[in-house]
C-alpha cells in the first residue's frame, strides 16, 4: 500500500495569507501570532506571509472568496472567534462562517485551514489562544503547512 501524506514544513517561497477576523482581538492577536510562529518554525519566511484583517468572523468567508480569486497565495489560515452571547446571534454568525469557508474552499480547490474558535464563554477562549489547550492558530497553520504539503504530493 503506497501512503500519500503531506509533512509539516514549508518550501520558502510559498506565499501564505492569514485572514483574522479583528472581534474579539484580545483573542484573535494571539491566534494571529500562534499561526506566525507555526509558519516561521516550519520553514516559512516572514516576507512570504500576509495579513489581511476584517471586522469579524461573519466576513471572512468574502475576504477569503477575493483572496483565493487573486490567485496570489498558495495558501490561506483563516482564523477568528465568535463566542457565545445572550442571544442567538452566536449560533447565526458560527454556522455562517463555517459554511461560507467550507463551500469558499471547495470553490476554488486550494489548501484553506479552519482556525475560527467557536466557544460558550471568554475563558474557553483564552484557553484556546494560547493557554492551557494551546494555541488553535499556531494548529491551524500546521495543519496548513501539512495540507499544502498533500495537495502538491497528491497533484503529482
Amino acid at each position: 500500500m503506497k501512503i500519500i501524506e503531506g509533512k509539516l514544513s514549508i518550501d520558502g517561497s510559498k506565499k501564505v495569507a492569514i485572514i483574522s477576523s479583528r472581534f474579539n482581538h484580545i483573542i484573535t492577536d494571539r491566534l494571529v501570532e500562534g499561526a506566525k510562529d507555526a509558519f516561521l518554525r516550519h520553514g516559512g519566511k516572514d516576507e512570504n506571509l500576509s495579513l489581511i484583517l476584517v471586522p469579524g468572523a461573519f466576513e471572512i468567508p468574502f475576504a477569503l472568496q477575493k483572496v483565493l480569486e487573486s490567485k496570489k497565495f498558495d495558501a490561506v489560515c483563516c482564523v477568528g472567534a465568535v463566542i457565545r452571547g445572550s442571544t442567538p446571534h452566536f449560533d447565526y454568525v458560527s454556522a455562517e462562517t463555517t459554511k461560507g469557508i467550507a463551500n469558499v474552499t471547495l470553490k476554488y480547490n486550494m489548501p484553506v485551514a479552519f482556525g475560527v474558535l467557536t466557544t460558550d464563554t471568554i475563558e474557553q477562549a483564552i484557553e484556546r489562544a494560547g493557554s492551557k489547550a494551546g494555541n488553535k492558530g499556531f494548529e491551524a497553520m500546521s495543519g496548513l503547512i501539512e495540507l499544502l504539503s498533500l495537495y502538491e504530493n497528491l497533484g503529482e
